[in-house]
C-alpha cells in the first residue's frame, strides 16, 4: 500500500513539473469555457445601420429614436438618396440600411399604411435575419404602443430585402470559413510539424551543414506545402462555386492572388512557430491553441464579431483569419475590387513580414 500511495504523489509531482500537462489540464478548459460562454450568443448588440429619411417627420423620427435607443443598433450615417447604398454596404461597415418612403406620416394618418424598407447586407446570413427580424419588431412594437389609439387602422408594412444572398444559404457563410481554416491548418501546423521533426530527430544539423543555405532549406521545405495549399484552395473554390452553387462576383485574379498572399503568411507563421518550437508536440499544441481554435471562436467564421465582448473583438485583430474571410466575402458575393479590401490585403502583408522577421531572427540566434 505504502509503495502505491509513493506512485501516486510521484505521478502527482510528475504532472505539477510538467506545464504543458497543467495547460492542457486546467488551462484549455478554462479557455474554452471563457470563450464558448461569451462569444456564443444569439443577440444583436451596436450594428452599424444607415437610415434614407425621405419623410423626415415625427414618425420617422420616433421610429429612428426607437430603434437607436434599443442598444441593437447605432446610427452610422443619414443618407441623401440610394446611390449610396451599395457602396456603404462595400465598405463593409454599414450592415442595414433603413428607408422610410415619402409622406410617411402623413399616408400613416389618411390611408392607414405606410413603406419602410429594410435592406440587409446577407453576407453573413445569419446576422442578416437577426437584424430584419430585431428592425422588423421593434417597429412593430412602435405600432402596437404609440399608434394603438388612433381610429383607423394603422398599419406599417415593411419590405425586407436581403442583398449578396437572397437565399439566406449558410454554405455562403462556411465556404469562406472552411477556406481560411484549412489553408491556415495545412499551411501554418504542417510546416511548423514537419520543420520541427527535423530539429527533434538531430536532421535539421545536417541539413545546415550541407551545400544548401539554411534559406533554401526552409524554402525547400514550405515549397510543397505552398502548391498543395493552393490546389486546396482551388478545390474548395470549385466545389463551392460549381457544386453549391456559392457565386464569385469578382476577379478570380484577385480572388486567387489573396489566396496565395494568405497561404505564405500561414507558411510564414508555421515556420516561426518551428523556430520557437523545439518538439512537435509543441508545435503542434501551439498550432491548434493559437490558430484552429481562434479560426474557429474569433474570425467572423461562424459568430459574428460584431456580437462578442469588447475585449475579444480586440484580440480578434491579431487573427489572421478574420481578415482572409472579409476578403473571401466581398469579392466572392459582393464583387468588389482591390480597392475595397486594400486594408485588409494589407494587414495580412504586415502579418506576413512580422513573422518571417520573428523566423529569420530565431534561426539566426539558433545558427551563432
Amino acid at each position: 500500500m505504502n509503495r502505491f500511495w509513493g506512485f501516486v504523489k510521484k505521478e502527482f509531482f510528475h504532472i505539477f513539473r510538467d506545464r504543458r500537462t497543467m495547460i492542457i489540464l486546467f488551462g484549455i478548459p478554462i479557455i474554452q469555457l471563457m470563450l464558448f460562454g461569451t462569444v456564443i450568443t444569439n443577440e444583436i448588440k451596436d450594428a452599424r445601420i444607415a437610415i434614407y429619411d425621405q419623410s423626415k417627420d415625427e414618425v420617422t423620427a420616433e421610429i429612428t429614436s426607437k430603434l437607436l435607443s434599443s442598444g441593437y443598433f447605432l446610427l452610422d450615417r443619414n443618407l441623401e438618396s440610394t446611390k449610396d447604398i451599395e457602396a456603404i454596404f462595400k465598405q463593409g461597415t454599414v450592415k442595414e440600411v433603413l428607408v422610410f418612403g415619402r409622406d410617411f406620416s402623413r399616408k400613416l394618418q389618411r390611408e392607414g399604411k405606410a413603406d419602410v424598407q429594410i435592406i440587409v447586407d446577407a453576407s453573413d446570413p445569419n446576422l442578416g435575419k437577426m437584424l430584419a427580424s430585431y428592425t422588423t419588431g421593434i417597429i412593430n412594437d412602435y405600432i402596437l404602443k404609440q399608434m394603438g389609439d388612433l381610429h383607423l387602422p394603422m398599419q406599417i408594412e415593411p419590405e425586407v430585402r436581403m442583398v449578396y444572398n437572397e437565399g439566406l444559404q449558410s454554405v455562403y457563410m462556411f465556404v469562406p470559413g472552411i477556406m481560411a481554416m484549412i489553408l491556415m491548418l495545412i499551411s501554418a501546423m504542417m510546416t511548423s510539424i514537419s520543420i520541427t521533426r527535423e530539429k527533434e530527430l538531430g536532421t535539421m544539423e545536417i541539413l545546415l551543414v550541407s551545400p544548401l543555405r539554411p534559406a533554401q532549406i526552409i524554402l525547400g521545405k514550405v515549397t510543397p506545402y505552398l502548391v498543395l495549399s493552393f490546389i486546396n484552395a482551388l478545390v474548395i473554390l470549385g466545389i463551392g462555386h460549381f457544386i453549391f452553387g456559392v457565386p464569385i462576383k469578382g476577379s478570380w485574379v484577385l480572388l486567387l492572388g489573396e489566396s496565395i498572399l494568405f497561404i505564405m503568411m500561414a507558411l510564414s507563421l508555421g515556420i516561426m512557430i518551428s523556430s520557437l518550437a523545439k518538439t512537435q508536440m509543441v508545435a503542434m499544441f501551439i498550432s491548434v491553441i493559437a490558430l484552429m481554435l481562434p479560426t474557429i471562436l474569433l474570425s467572423g467564421f461562424i459568430f459574428s464579431i460584431e456580437n462578442m465582448p469588447l475585449p475579444l473583438q480586440v484580440v480578434s485583430h491579431i487573427i489572421p483569419p478574420r481578415w482572409f474571410i472579409v476578403i473571401l466575402r466581398n469579392i466572392m458575393l459582393k464583387g468588389v475590387g482591390l480597392a475595397y479590401v486594400w486594408k485588409e490585403t494589407a494587414v495580412l502583408l504586415g502579418m506576413t513580414a512580422f513573422f518571417v522577421a520573428v523566423a529569420v531572427k530565431k534561426f539566426k540566434t539558433r545558427l551563432e
